[in-house]
């Protein structure tokens, strides 16, 4: 097992509802906010959005960001924080893990 995989205790948390196939993640829900421990196979871009505050980290591969018309590319062990309200759009490449937590307690539903 690669080091950088997702524990099985991990992978017994619900897995989230996402918009975007080629991704999954699974959420570890509490009254302070959401974790989601995602990965992806493919790549993926999301539209512009915003939501609460989000933290993150890159666990392995690459994940470009554009944060309020800036884009960065981060790369294994880099952090982000995207504050609450500012627009971004997010690129995910294959074999993207990333960990990303989000302020707010209702912003995935695990699927049904």
């Amino acid at each position: 097992m690669n080091p950088r995989d997702f524990p099985a205790f991990v992978r017994k948390l619900p897995e989230a509802e996402l918009p975007c196939k080629g991704v999954r993640a699974w959420l570890l829900q509490g009254e302070a906010g959401q974790v989601l421990f995602k990965e992806a196979n493919t790549e993926v871009t999301t539209p512009e959005h915003t939501h609460g505050e989000q933290w993150g980290v890159v666990v392995d591969g690459r994940l470009e960001l554009t944060i309020d018309g800036f884009t960065r590319l981060y790369m294994r062990g880099d952090f982000y924080s995207i504050p609450a309200g500012t627009r971004h759009r997010t690129r995910v490449f294959p074999g993207l893990k990333a960990v990303d937590h989000f302020a707010e307690s209702d912003r995935y539903r695990p699927k049904s």
